[in-house]
């Protein structure tokens, strides 16, 4: 299987939908996507339930990125968060996930309480502490083909002028990939697009302040790397919402044969491997029997 690093250089664009939980992530595999991403937004929503502004760090969220991993053999970038403290933390963390298995980490330059790059009230640490932060981890990587990109919240914060400033300073300290965050037009888009020679991430969140662009209009725009990291988390919460509405007023209409709601029973055996742990109980569980041993 080809490695995240592989993917960034031959894929045009490499797509990654966003995981939130193990069940999600082996359906974009079964999908036929050749990567994903584990956002720290959907994860802490779905695993927590609570807002994406802090209120959980390395241990929570690498205990859900964890799981999340378990259930799907592809690549895939982790959202790293601001490192959680300084040089040292931010190490520990991209090794800690390199042993799980990310073969691509990103590091972001606000300061703890951090929060989504979509939400307003983020402050930024000092550039050169994260230029710190990217050398750190770039020189004390576990696997030499850990890719690491380092995004940038200065567009909200300071401007987008700042923002491509920034966005120098992190490529020349070691980051192999760019993620300028919640550029707000398309002509944003094209002049970041075009402003660096390394790959760079778009971020299309529903909702957010990004346009929502498809994957080929972003390649246009200069983009390698294109996540849709909260889709599959906001569709999954609106049919469940829609699931329990009709319960609570008494209607399982929901459930009828032809409803065009959920998978069906065989389906969902399929998706959690139910066969494979069937074979091996047939094969090696040993067999009831009324006779003593």
């Amino acid at each position: 299987m080809a490695t995240f690093r592989d993917l960034v250089a031959s894929e045009r664009p490499l797509v990654l939908p966003g995981a939130h939980d193990a069940i999600s992530a082996r359906l974009i595999q079964r999908a036929g996507f050749k990567a994903y991403f584990i956002g720290g937004f959907p994860l802490v929503g779905a695993r927590y339930c609570v807002p994406d502004i802090g209120l959980l760090a390395l241990g929570e969220i690498g205990a859900g990125i964890r799981d999340t991993m378990a259930a799907s053999t592809l690549p895939v970038l982790v959202d790293a968060d601001n490192g959680y403290g300084d040089v040292k933390t931010v190490v520990h963390v991209i090794n800690f996930y390199e042993r799980l298995g990310a073969q691509a980490v990103f590091f972001e330059d606000q300061v703890s309480p951090k929060r989504c790059g979509h939400i307003a009230g983020k402050q930024l640490l000092d550039a050169r502490q994260m230029e710190a932060n990217i050398r750190a981890a770039a020189e004390n990587l576990l696997n030499p083909d850990t890719f690491i990109i380092a995004r940038t919240d200065a567009r909200e914060v300071y401007g987008l002028d700042e923002a491509l400033r920034r966005g120098e300073r992190y490529a020349r300290a070691g980051a192999d990939g760019l993620f300028i965050e919640a550029p707000t037009s398309v002509e944003e888009m094209a002049r970041i697009g075009g402003a660096f020679d390394i790959p760079q991430l778009a971020n299309m969140l529903e909702g957010g302040r990004t346009p929502m662009l498809a994957p080929h209009d972003l390649t246009q725009l200069g983009f390698r790397i294109i996540i849709y990291g909260i889709s599959p988390l906001m569709h999954a919460v609106r049919a469940m919402q829609s699931v329990l509405s009709s319960l609570a007023n008494g209607d399982v209409s929901f459930a009828g044969a032809g409803a065009g709601g959920g998978v069906g029973f065989e389906e969902y055996k399929s998706i959690v491997d139910f066969e494979h742990w069937a074979q091996i109980e047939d094969r090696y569980q040993p067999k009831s029997n009324s006779s003593p041993r």
